[in-house]
């Protein structure tokens, strides 16, 4: 079951040409570094993308950079972000393009969100937007004004209906439109760009039948979408923010083109609070990715990973909203050490005789709560609960067989690597915890050879001093594990 904004109800998910499955996510406009804003979408779609695959599905995951189009005060009018960009630090905009899109690609890796199937740029299919507008146009559904080519708004919703995605009608929309410089070129304040004439000033500019200029910022996913997933296609995703009017104008858009809806699902991840207060430069609380690995934004009281901030997402259900602050950050470090401090000792304790925990289940529940609209919170609630049983197995306080051993390791590996994406991160990229480990584990093999040689007062001593630093040591029939307690 996965939740449809378009219908705003639960359905079975039933994909149009099983077992191939097309999903569409709208990516970043890259003019500035990886943020919260970015981070959200990237790791729902990255685990949906993950647990249809395991499902058997053939998943085409398409992700597209927006490097042109985007205007500065909104959809239609105002200065490109790019283009602004490169003119305030004298760069060629694809500079600024080619900068910004390798380091979100570094953040997304150190997220360990896996790559799309194909990532397409928008100033890489300027024909295949032309060819839409000119589809569009020839339907009756556009009109040219003053070389710039806008959807009829008005018209469209007389044949079909704009606002069923967003519940809105097309009053509401008419009545919150703001006025704007350029909006004598259109018909009625509700019409969007689907190219604009560029002023002479304008540095991005492609040739057109109507004008040199650039597409309309909503023209780019409903092309790219068709040429790469066909003229209908599963799942097109995105943030909440992005239902109205963006994805609002893609269905519109692809209507008038195709006669016919494009996407079957729509699915929205919630939005993302810090402190309370909605994410803004404004507010003083826009945290890029790397400030919160760093830990260098003054609202932070310490660097956070990767894995903690992938943890802290998946710890909440993709809809609802995600409020980030230190207390709640610290609690999900604990959190996913408690579930790497699991494995670890999964890897360690031996079967013996029958099963006295009960994770016989454990498989069919996760696979419940995945299918029941992806809910990743109840996943890990499971797998906190299947960490309480290893840990009772572990302390000798409980038995397990050696067949429900094997299954406990796969479904546990299967959840917490494959699908939610949670990965080990001391000894894979922080170098610093990678000595701490090395010493450690150096510290061990000394306080081994000396209890071998019956030395049991340096044995002691090394144990001691390491539990001084906050090491816990523990002894098992299988050898000697250790972690840091933070």
């Amino acid at each position: 079951m996965i939740y449809n904004t378009l219908t705003r109800k639960k359905e079975i998910f039933e994909p149009l040409h099983a077992p191939n499955v097309g999903l569409y996510v709208c990516g970043p406009t890259v003019y500035g570094d990886a943020h919260l804003g970015h981070a959200r979408p990237a790791i729902t779609f990255d685990v949906l993308f993950r647990y249809l695959q395991k499902l058997g599905y053939k998943v085409r995951y398409v992700r597209n950079i927006t490097d042109v189009g985007h205007l500065e005060h909104d959809a239609d009018e105002g200065e490109d972000k790019i283009a602004k960009k490169a003119r305030l630090e004298q760069l060629e905009p694809m500079e600024v393009v080619q900068y910004y899109t390798l380091r979100y690609h570094k953040a997304m890796e150190a997220l360990n969100v896996l790559p799309p199937s194909i990532e397409p740029h928008a100033s890489g299919h300027i024909i295949e937007q032309i060819e839409l507008v000119k589809e569009i146009l020839d339907n009756g559904f556009a009109y040219e004004s003053e070389g710039s080519v806008y959807f009829d708004v008005a018209k469209y919703d007389k044949a079909h209906n704009y606002g069923v995605l967003s519940g809105r009608n097309l009053d509401d929309v008419l009545n919150t439109t703001r006025e704007l410089d350029g909006q004598n070129e259109k018909r009625n304040p509700a019409d969007f760009a689907l190219w604009k004439c560029a002023q002479p000033e304008h540095i991005m500019r492609w040739p057109s039948p109507w004008s040199n200029g650039f597409p309309g910022w909503h023209c780019e996913c409903t092309a790219m979408g068709r040429k790469y997933l066909g003229e209908q296609f599963d799942i097109h995703g995105g943030g909440m923010d992005l239902v109205f009017p963006h994805h609002e104008c893609e269905i519109a858009q692809g209507v008038a083109a195709m006669g016919k809806p494009v996407v079957k699902y729509w699915m929205h991840n919630n939005m993302i609070t810090i402190n309370g207060q909605k994410m803004g430069k404004s507010y003083n609380n826009f945290i890029n990715l790397s400030e919160f690995f760093s830990g260098s934004h003054p609202l932070l009281e310490q660097p956070y990973s990767p894995m903690t901030i992938r943890f802290f997402i998946l710890q909440a259900h993709y809809r609802s909203t995600v409020d980030f602050g230190n207390e709640a950050l610290q609690a999900a470090e604990k959190g996913l050490q408690r579930l790497m401090d699991a494995w670890n000792t999964l890897n360690t304790i031996p079967s013996a005789g029958a099963t006295t925990v009960d994770v016989a289940k454990l498989r069919e529940k996760c696979h419940e709560a995945m299918n029941d609209d992806m809910n990743t919170a109840q996943v890990i609630s499971l797998l906190f609960d299947a960490s309480r049983s290893i840990n009772q197995i572990a302390d000798g306080k409980a038995t397990i067989s050696a067949d429900d051993l094997a299954e406990l390791k796969e479904t546990f590996h299967l959840f917490t690597f494959d699908i939610l994406g949670l990965k080990e991160e001391r000894g894979s990229g922080n170098a610093r915890e990678e000595a701490y480990g090395k010493v450690v584990d150096m510290l061990l093999e000394q306080r081994q050879a000396a209890k071998a040689a019956k030395d049991w007062a340096t044995s002691d001593r090394i144990r001691n001093e390491l539990a001084a630093l906050g090491f816990e040591i523990k002894d098992g029939k299988e050898g000697t594990t250790w972690k840091l307690n933070r």
